[in-house]
């Protein structure tokens, strides 16, 4: 059993010995009190079995069936061998009519120890400027062709003649 599960059968049991009332169950548990009386009610006909998952142990239904996926790996390791993730979706939906999706493809791959062939290199860090001597040396530049400061620096405003 899960840690969950467990921790609701210990509630439960409180219940059942009647030294927590089921309103409280309820808030320790974090669920509505409907719904802990379902699962105390589940409790009493099928014991612990009936606070896990109804669905545990089963295959998913959209899950990949395994000799569809034993295709696409060993499609991927001879025929197919090189090519990216996208390009193998891409051929296996048009020569071999396996109709997948990408990251169900990569999934797959990764899984059986297919990476991609493509090794990606590492970013260049940008050149970063040199640093000047002492601090406030940084030559600024005003390229724009207004005189801000206006004729001689002073401070009316004048356009280039």
């Amino acid at each position: 059993m899960k840690q969950r599960e467990l921790a609701r059968l210990h509630v439960l049991n409180y219940v059942l010995e009647y030294q927590v009332p089921i309103g409280q169950a309820a808030e320790i548990l974090g669920v509505t009190e409907r719904h802990a009386r379902r699962l105390l009610n589940g409790y009493r006909k099928e014991g612990a079995a009936a606070l896990a998952h109804g669905n545990r142990g089963r295959r998913p239904h959209n899950a990949v069936p395994e000799p569809q996926a034993a295709a696409v790996v060993k499609l991927a390791s001879t025929h197919y061998a090189g090519t990216n993730h996208t390009h193998l979706t891409e051929l296996l939906r048009e020569r071999e009519g396996i109709d997948l999706s990408r990251p169900s493809v990569r999934r797959i791959l990764v899984k059986a120890g297919i990476d991609t062939p493509r090794s990606r290199r590492s970013q260049q860090h940008r050149v970063r400027r040199r640093r000047m001597p002492q601090e406030g040396m940084l030559l600024q530049v005003d390229g724009s062709h207004h005189r801000w400061l206006g004729e001689g620096g002073s401070s009316s405003p004048c356009c280039w003649p």
